[in-house]
Parts: C-alpha cells; sequence; structure tokens
C-alpha cells in the first residue's frame, strides 16, 4: 500500500455513496473534535451532505480552514473553531464561544486523538501522560462540556466517541489501548447516569483504517494490517463515518452504553502490531 492510497481526498469524500438519505440530518447540528483528520474528516462530509450543519475543531486552524473551504466549496453547511482538548481552558473557551454564536450541537464526534508507536518498556513519563490527557482526559473534558449544555437547555444529545479495539492484541501502543479502554468505560457508566437527561452515549472501535495517520507507522508494518482481521482488509474512514451517522442519528435512538466494532472482525481473531512483533513470538 502507498502513501498515495492512504485515504480518500476531499473529492471523493464528496462524491462517495452512502446508504443513508439525504436530508435524514437536516436541522441537526454536528461537532466533531479531530474534523480536518481522517475519521472526523470523512464524519464531517458525510454528516454535511446528509443535511447538517457540522462544525470542525481541532488544533490546526490552516487544516481547519482548508477543510472548510472544500465543503463549502460543495455547498455544505461548515465552519470550524480551533480548541486542544488537552487543555481545560480551551474546552471551556470552545463551548463558550459556541454559546456566544448560540450554537448548541445535537451530535458530539470524539474523533481528535493521538499516539506513537513504542514498546511500553520505553515509555517516558512525558510521553504517556501526553497520551493518556489527550485520548482519555480530553475526550471527557469534551463530553462533559457537550452534557453540561444540553442539561441546562433540557435538549437531547448524543455523543459518539471514536477508540481502539481492545479485547484482541493490538501492541506497541499500550498508552493509547489504555486510555480508550478508559473512555469506554467511562461512556458505558455515562449511558446510565446521563440516560434521564436523555443524552446518549456510545463508542465505535475502528480497527486498521486507511488514514493518512497510517504514516506514523513504519511500511513494513502497515503491510501486515490487511490480515489483521477475518475479513483481511483494510477499514477506509468512510466507513467510520457511515457508523457514526447511525449511532449519531435517529436510527439508534434505542441505542446506548455499546460499542460498535468496525474492525472486519479484529475483535475476534488476528493481532496487529504496530512495532516489530518481537522474535519470541514468531513461529
Amino acid at each position: 500500500m502507498t502513501d498515495d492510497s492512504l485515504d480518500l481526498d476531499d473529492s471523493a469524500l464528496a462524491e462517495h455513496p452512502t446508504v443513508y438519505a439525504v436530508g435524514s440530518f437536516s436541522g441537526h447540528t454536528a461537532l466533531i473534535s479531530g474534523g480536518a483528520g481522517g475519521i472526523g474528516r470523512a464524519s464531517a462530509w458525510l454528516l454535511g451532505r446528509l443535511g447538517a450543519r457540522v462544525i470542525l475543531a481541532g488544533r490546526d486552524p490552516g487544516k481547519l480552514d482548508a477543510a472548510v473551504a472544500a465543503m463549502r466549496g460543495r455547498g455544505l453547511d461548515a465552519t470550524s473553531h480551533t480548541v486542544d482538548i488537552r487543555e481545560p481552558d480551551s474546552v471551556s473557551a470552545l463551548f463558550e464561544r459556541l454559546d456566544q454564536e448560540r450554537t448548541t450541537p445535537d451530535l458530539l464526534v470524539n474523533s481528535a486523538g493521538g499516539q506513537f508507536p513504542q514498546p511500553a518498556i520505553d515509555f517516558s513519563e512525558k510521553g504517556w501522560n501526553t497520551v493518556v490527557n489527550t485520548n482519555l482526559n480530553g475526550t471527557w473534558r469534551m463530553m462533559q462540556a457537550a452534557a453540561r449544555r444540553w442539561r441546562d437547555q433540557s435538549k437531547p444529545g448524543a455523543i459518539v466517541n471514536i477508540v481502539v479495539v481492545t479485547q484482541q492484541g493490538l501492541y506497541g501502543v499500550a498508552h493509547t489501548v489504555a486510555a480508550r479502554a478508559g473512555v469506554i468505560a467511562l461512556s458505558e457508566n455515562l449511558a446510565v447516569e446521563w440516560a434521564p437527561l436523555k443524552i446518549r452515549v456510545n463508542c465505535i472501535a475502528p480497527g486498521a483504517i486507511e488514514t493518512p495517520g497510517w504514516r506514523v507507522y513504519k511500511p513494513e508494518q502497515r503491510e501486515t494490517y490487511a490480515r489483521s482481521n477475518p475479513m483481511m482488509r483494510a477499514g477506509q474512514a468512510w466507513e467510520i463515518a457511515e457508523a457514526c451517522a447511525y449511532l449519531g442519528g435517529a436510527a439508534a435512538d434505542f441505542v446506548t452504553g455499546e460499542t460498535l466494532h468496525v474492525a472486519g472482525g479484529s475483535q475476534l481473531w488476528g493481532e496487529t502490531w504496530t512495532i516489530p512483533r518481537p522474535g519470541y513470538f514468531k513461529s
């Protein structure tokens, strides 16, 4: 697999077939963290094409501006705001800006995150804390800020958290596995606690997905990913986006506290090494 094939570009995202009806998200607003990246960007395109107003949030204003320009060029209702989910004040400022704009999202997609492949025994304290603060704490901050708005305005809401497959082997990124497992447990807990507020909380666990984020992994590792699941292929960000539309939309009104695996069955079989597989495990 070459780097040129890693992701759908904006032209492809604007026209890629979808199972959903045009207008199925009309009148809804979706806030997507990591909105300029692979899964977040695909989700923004899909929800925008389905009629939602989409707000892309992320750290890089240049990437956000480019994503919004591409979507607006196709007639979609897209805006962006910068946020660093690692910083509580930044998350608070984001939602204060939305309050000033009198904008309350109906759907929050937490796609922002980050990690680096490395043997866990070599993690530094800073490296561990950075990943956990982004993937677990940052997700929590966004969830709480959105839930408080929905509670205060007596409005229902839906949250979709992008996590990872934790049941089977994903090795070399123990920090993100730990953080995302925390997000899954948190989501299950809050699905109960926030049900009286009519707030649904679900997760999506992608398997090996073709996005530009793959570039953090060495080519020899990426070549093994298609065999990390019984379907023997990698997935596309679009497939995760369509799962977001399901869990965030009316079809899933009676679904909360779930983790939907979009992973080709890798939660049941297979293993993924993001670092060289130790010789001890080679047959």
